[in-house]
């Protein structure tokens, strides 16, 4: 081979020459290869095979794969039609589905899909499903036409929507609600951190923790009333469905906030009016007029303080009319104290703005919000813990936080310095009640943490 290139190498003399001479050279040893394969075939054949029977068996085999091709298309063809006519559909939703979209796709036509939805508005916001929920459809035929039957739901743990068919061709949607088993449950520990972090690591639900810290807010500053080693007592309740899901988390019974050695104890009870709120021991009620701190984010520092400050956009000094509360962005924002909602609203510097009017002395105000709660409009009726809004950095504002105001007779005061008026402390037939309702729950607390503490010594071992 060598010789050979040595022979032919001077007469090509450009690059393109010699991809050419290469090319050619490769297809030569292609067809000599060919031809020995062909060769090799030929004398393989036996001498009594005729082309006739080649051709026989070639026209064989091409029939048997022709009718491998039918049998496949056929049952493919019946896999279809398998599908098209299964009338029981489970449909997992997936973000930007909808409930008119989801039953138009099992085959049944924009009216009787829109029948569907008329009913299911009225016990439950078709809005409020959510990508991840199961939505479950059986279908029927009707006159050549597919209607739908029954479709079902588990809207949240323990209710499902179900909606059914008439005899009439009209629709029925009901929530099926499990009947709940009612358990209390019981936690304590101390603080190392946060509160919230230290009762979470405790098993204690978020919602009940929230609720925890907002009782307690009208009589204690987290951020500096409570230190690292204090403890916390909690009873509340928790219901189950009956394979033993958690349905829903109930009411606090029982809270306690042992600093350092003062403990500050309440209990939850419903007066003969209806009215419920949470008493010290004696049935004094340690809920304020107004919240000084009406947040989630109750461990933040303040970064304005009412009075005289630089300003931090402007430059130059001016008063600052209310206390500024940094939080994370989204973090809950609570009404102050019940009341209705007078503003409601985008305003210049304040950016989303809330203004609540308590009673005939007592407004507060609440500046730069991420966004408005649900329903948050003038004339609005709230409650004191109420969510109304997110905290934010609309308007002119450096970073997100709460700009509370508080309005005493038309004039804004300093909201750390407000003095404290109690609710209505119980007497007569009401404070009878609730000394033998707390009775039963300090024996129940009793028995509940003896437990525990039993338990604890015996895992120390």
């Amino acid at each position: 081979m060598k010789k050979i290139v040595k022979q032919i190498y001077p007469s090509i003399k450009t690059k393109q020459c010699w991809v050419t001479f290469c090319s050619t050279f490769v297809m030569a040893l292609a067809l000599i290869f060919v031809i020995i394969k062909n060769t090799a075939v030929k004398a393989s054949i036996s001498s009594e095979t005729t082309i006739a029977q080649l051709e026989e068996e070639a026209f064989d085999d091409s029939f048997e794969n022709d009718d491998d091709m039918q049998m496949t298309d056929s049952a493919d063809t019946n896999e279809e039609e398998t599908i098209a006519n299964d009338n029981n559909h489970s449909i997992k939703l997936k973000s930007g589905d909808t409930l008119l979209n989801i039953l138009t796709a099992t085959g049944v036509d924009y009216n009787n899909a829109n029948d569907v939805y008329m009913s299911v508005k009225k016990v439950f916001n078709p809005r409020d499903f959510r990508a991840g929920q199961q939505i479950d459809v059986e279908n029927t035929d009707s006159n050549g036409s597919k209607v739908v039957n029954t479709l079902s739901s588990t809207i949240r743990t323990g209710e499902r929507l179900k909606v059914t068919l008439n005899n009439d061709g009209s629709y029925t949607a009901a929530i099926e609600k499990d009947e709940l088993i009612e358990e209390l449950l019981s936690a304590s520990g101390h603080i190392n951190g946060t509160l919230s972090h230290s009762m979470s690591k405790n098993g204690v639900p978020s919602k009940i923790v929230a609720n925890f810290i907002s009782i307690f807010s009208y009589s204690v500053d987290f951020r500096r009333d409570v230190k690292k080693g204090d403890g916390y007592e909690i009873i509340y309740e928790n219901y189950l469905t009956s394979d033993g899901k958690v349905a829903k988390n109930g009411n606090i019974i029982y809270a306690a906030l042992l600093l350092g050695k003062n403990k500050v104890e309440l209990y939850r009870f419903k007066d003969s009016r209806g009215n419920i709120d949470y008493y010290n021991s004696k049935g004094f009620a340690l809920k304020k007029t107004l919240s000084r701190r009406p947040m989630a984010y109750q461990s933040n520092r303040i970064s304005s303080y009412f009075g005289r400050r630089r300003h931090p956009i402007y430059k130059d000094v001016r008063i600052h009319w209310g206390i500024d509360y940094p939080a994370p962005k989204g973090s809950l924002i609570y009404a102050g104290g019940d009341g209705v909602i007078e503003v409601a609203q985008y305003r210049s510097g304040y950016g989303n703005y809330i203004r609540i009017r308590h009673n005939s002395e007592y407004s507060t105000a609440y500046g730069h919000m991420n966004g408005f709660a649900k329903g948050m409009r003038p004339g609005t009726r709230v409650k004191q813990g109420q969510v109304i809004g997110y905290v934010g950095s609309t308007g002119r504002s450096t970073g997100p936080h709460l700009h509370y105001e508080v309005i005493h007779r038309g004039k804004r005061v300093n909201p750390l310095t407000i003095k404290a008026s109690a609710s209505e402390n119980l007497r007569g037939k009401n404070l009878t009640n609730f000394k033998r309702q707390i009775a039963k729950i300090n024996d129940t607390r009793e028995k509940m943490f003896a437990e525990k503490q039993k338990n604890e010594k015996l895992a120390r071992k």
